[in-house]
């Protein structure tokens, strides 16, 4: 398959790492560039509601009435459509093959696959973060670094959790860190450092994690909807004048069916292969020397129209990771890449079993994940 006849994912809208330099060029930092043209303001905060996609929010539009008022764009979010990337898109303004977090795991020279939102062998080994830093890992200055050093204030609200986590320190270093622990705290953190004026992000992952858990659209992720578009109508009730806040996603969300695969029980997936990393929607295969073409076939064969196997450099001309893939990235990227099509996945009953066991899931290149909303309010 050649890069004309690949689909692509930029589909002739924005990309999300568009944002945060837009943002930061409103409020007048040098050296960033306003191609979304947001309007100039004091203060302003980037909302990522993980797992909100543009398709979801379409077909859910009266459980979202706020959101869907504000509904101001649609951007995409490149590949894989996964919360490690579309982070670090957020905290660094460029796409996953110059950030270099290609995905939920991906193999990272003698460590093996590194899970990047644990940060841990993947999937349930001992904590990387003495031995792999997350600055060299991700060695781009973050937006938050250069804004600083701009002289411009800078926070970041998000969960506790997550408050020295690996994913954090590569992606959104450089800032004061709030920690919160509901939707609350988030919304009073927000509207502080909105009136204190600067640049803020925020962060919110329950509606992906009901998504993952009971499925996207399910009753118990619409009545999560309901209370994202409460805490989004709550920070536009305070936003001072002068302040924009932004709210965007990292990716969509699919329903997996029963055309999924368990590639642990399929001896024809496993033959030459030396890792699997990437997560059910969106794969890496990582073959042994002089493999690849047995292997592509094999698991071209196997998966048929349930999904595109590429070789690594395929989808790289194809810009499925942006314009620009940095040398130190490439190996990271699997020899073959899998995206999922429809409603299948590549599960790992045995070594993922958690993951496998859950209905919602993204990572693929469809519109349901790849497109997510950008809601502005001015206040």
């Amino acid at each position: 398959m050649d890069a004309v006849s690949l689909p692509g994912v930029a589909s002739g809208t924005a990309h999300l790492s568009e944002v945060t330099p837009s943002a930061l060029a409103a409020l007048g930092v040098d050296g960033f560039t306003n191609t979304l043209e947001l309007p100039d303001v004091r203060s302003a905060c980037v909302l990522l509601i993980d797992g909100l996609g543009a398709e979801l929010l379409d077909e859910h539009a009266a459980d979202a009435p706020t959101l869907t008022e504000l509904r101001a764009g649609t951007l995409h979010v490149g590949f894989p459509s996964t919360t490690a990337s579309g982070l670090a898109a957020i905290g660094t303004g460029v796409c996953s093959g110059e950030h270099g977090m290609v995905g939920y795991s991906f193999e990272l020279g003698n460590h093996g696959v590194v899970n990047a939102l644990r940060w841990n062998q993947h999937p349930y080994g001992e904590d990387l973060r003495d031995q792999l830093s997350p600055e060299e890992v991700q060695p781009l200055p973050t937006a938050f670094e250069r804004a600083a050093g701009s002289g411009v204030g800078v926070s970041v609200v998000s969960s506790a959790a997550f408050g020295d986590s690996g994913l954090t320190r590569a992606v959104l270093r450089g800032s004061p860190y709030t920690g919160v622990h509901g939707v609350g705290d988030l919304v009073a953190a927000t509207a502080t450092a909105l009136a204190d004026g600067g640049y803020c992000h925020g962060y919110h992952a329950d509606l992906d994690l009901l998504g993952h858990i009971y499925g996207p659209g399910s009753a118990a992720w619409r009545m999560q909807l309901r209370q994202v578009d409460r805490l989004v109508e709550s920070l536009v009730e305070q936003l001072p004048p002068g302040s924009l806040l932004a709210v965007v996603a990292d990716h969509g969300m699919v329903a997996v069916d029963d055309s999924a695969v368990d590639a642990d029980a399929i001896d024809e997936l496993g033959h030459g292969v030396r890792a699997i990393g990437g997560e059910v929607r969106a794969r890496y295969v990582y073959t042994e020397p002089g493999a690849l073409d047995d292997v592509r076939t094999a698991w071209r064969e196997t998966l048929g129209d349930r999904a595109l196997v590429v070789e690594r450099d395929e989808a790289i001309e194809a810009g499925w990771f942006g314009t620009h893939v940095a040398d130190h990235v490439v190996n990271r990227i699997g020899d073959l890449v899998v995206a999922t099509r429809g409603r299948s996945g590549i599960l790992r009953r045995t070594v993922e079993p958690i993951e496998s066991s859950l209905p919602g899931h993204h990572g693929s290149i469809t519109p349901a994940e790849q497109l997510v909303p950008l809601l502005l309010a001015r206040g």
